[in-house]
């Protein structure tokens, strides 16, 4: 059998490893699945020390070292979210090598992530591997992708320091290593926004990942399942059952309509014994969806009260592992509570010794560079315009952060073709027109097949507003055209297909 023969050859090679004198060859490396190691230098492998109940665990640090001039020059991009993707999509590999760092090994297309918490789309229908979106990343000897964290940038040396992701505690200990890099474009975005009320972390589920709609998922069929249970009292119940959602946004309205829907359609039939007691509260300190117009705003109003959500006016004081508070004093039992008020910057930025607009985002000129150092660009939800430039910081959305990787990707090919893609040779670079940001409008589905088309480039501008199902259609059509492969546009439609004849999916994986 031909894998007992490969693990008899394995198991000779290393025999004769451990028979021959001590090198800095460790037989880990002869694993295929680690050959990308071969190109970084290797600083030091050490054993840390162990004790009778600990395994032996080694740390492994390297160098992927700065590129030859007669090499590819080497775009580092840290993050995959969509300004990283975008740019990567977009940039010449003929030019450049790319290497990008993430700890997450594919982008996730947010607008459709509500739909995947209640079954009306299946998780892999938001989710692009980064090796289809940038094919370079496999296939190019000089380009990689690391599942890694960046945990600090020397700009003086064009170094990026890493730090790969593991599984959790039982699992070997993470790799260190460093990055040379010729242009570097921080694309980190950003985190959910707490405001410091203690608990949040703890108790709440934001909804910006995979993860977190798995996560939303497993809760709201869990509680389902479980207040159906011989013994649980009336209150218990009706606590169980009550989602609770945070925050008046696109985000937050889009996942009280999917709710509700949910509710309407497919609880109503298979959970008949518990459908009197679910129910949706959705809790905003101003109006909701503050960035549409008037009118849009009292059409999405009466059209959630209608589906049964229920839309509290307060601040959130405090978070309990059962139930909030707010601050006149009232407490809000949950079952369920999904956290989505707006985003603030990610650790790692505020961290970094890089100018800062006031938001404390990365500070950036109008060709998206970080003034004060040399080859390094910011890109999406972590930068916005410095004071000395004279522009407004743009909102954290996507279509932001995918004009900006567009824009940067163009940029960069210009400079690579130049002759100026190497580390500090694009000194004496005109960089051409600057970054223009033009809105191309808000969407928002608001459930019971309708939504909100808000076409006005500003909130005090004039354009055309949409309201019902023509702007469902709308909705639907636009982003299955901006789902970024053909294979995930067939996902989607599908996954629509099969929710419309069949309903929703409510198998807890």
């Amino acid at each position: 059998m031909a894998w007992l023969r490969n693990l008899s050859k394995y198991s000779s090679t290393i025999a004769k490893l451990s028979s021959s004198p001590k090198t800095n060859t460790d037989p880990f490396f002869l694993l295929p699945s680690f050959t990308f190691l071969s190109h970084f230098s290797s600083n030091s492998i050490q054993q840390k020390p162990s004790n009778s109940n600990t395994k032996h665990v080694f740390e492994y640090s390297g160098l992927l070292e700065a590129t030859k001039p007669h090499e590819k020059p080497r775009v580092v991009v840290l993050g995959s979210g969509w300004a990283g993707c975008r740019l990567m999509k977009g940039l010449d590999t003929t030019t450049y090598d790319i290497v990008c760092v993430s700890p997450r090994n594919h982008m996730v297309f947010t607008p459709l992530l509500a739909s995947t918490c209640v079954g009306t789309l299946e998780f892999r229908s938001v989710a692009e591997p980064i090796g289809r979106i940038q094919p370079a990343l496999s296939r190019e000897p000089g380009s990689y992708f690391f599942l890694a964290n960046c945990t600090a940038i020397d700009t003086h040396n064009h170094m990026v320091q890493c730090e790969t992701v593991t599984d959790g505690e039982e699992t070997i200990d993470p790799w260190k290593f460093s990055i040379s890099y010729d242009k570097l474009v921080i694309a980190l975005g950003s985190k959910p926004s707490t405001f410091g009320i203690q608990g949040v972390k703890e108790y709440a589920i934001f909804l910006r990942e995979v993860y977190h709609a798995q996560e939303i998922r497993r809760k709201l069929l869990l509680n389902l399942m479980l207040s159906d249970v011989p013994g649980i009292t009336e209150e218990e119940k009706r606590r169980l059952l009550h989602c609770v959602v945070v925050g008046g946004g696109p985000t937050g309205v889009e996942f009280s309509g999917e709710l509700s829907d949910f509710i309407m359609k497919d609880v109503q039939q298979r959970y008949a014994h518990v459908k009197d007691y679910i129910r949706v509260t959705l809790i905003e300190a101003n109006e909701i969806l503050s960035s549409f117009d008037d009118r849009l705003r009292r059409y999405a109003t009466n059209q959630l009260t209608k589906s049964g959500v229920r839309l509290v006016r307060g601040i959130v004081k405090d978070v309990k592992a059962q139930k909030i508070i707010l601050s006149d004093g009232t407490e809000v039992p949950y079952g369920l509570l999904v956290w989505s008020t707006g985003v603030s910057p990610a650790p790692i930025i505020q961290s970094l010794d890089l100018p800062k607009e006031p938001s404390g985002r990365i500070g950036v000129d109008e060709w998206l560079r970080v003034p004060s150092v040399q080859d390094v660009f910011s890109i999406g939800d972590c930068c916005g315009f410095l004071e000395t430039t004279g522009r407004q910081t743009l909102p954290a959305l996507a279509q932001v952060a995918e004009r900006q990787g567009k824009y940067l990707a163009e940029l960069l090919n210009r400079i690579g073709k130049e002759g100026a893609g190497h580390a500090n040779s694009a000194k004496e670079i005109e960089f051409g027109d600057p970054f223009v940001y033009k809105h191309l409008g808000s969407m928002a589905t608001i459930g019971r097949y309708k939504a909100l088309v808000d076409l006005r480039q500003s909130k005090e501008g004039k354009g055309l507003s949409l309201a019902g199902f023509l702007s469902f259609f709308i909705w639907r059509s636009a982003y299955i055209t901006r789902v970024i492969s053909w294979r995930n546009r067939f996902y989607v439609f599908i996954n629509w297909v099969t929710t419309l004849i069949f309903g929703r999916d409510i198998s807890r994986l």
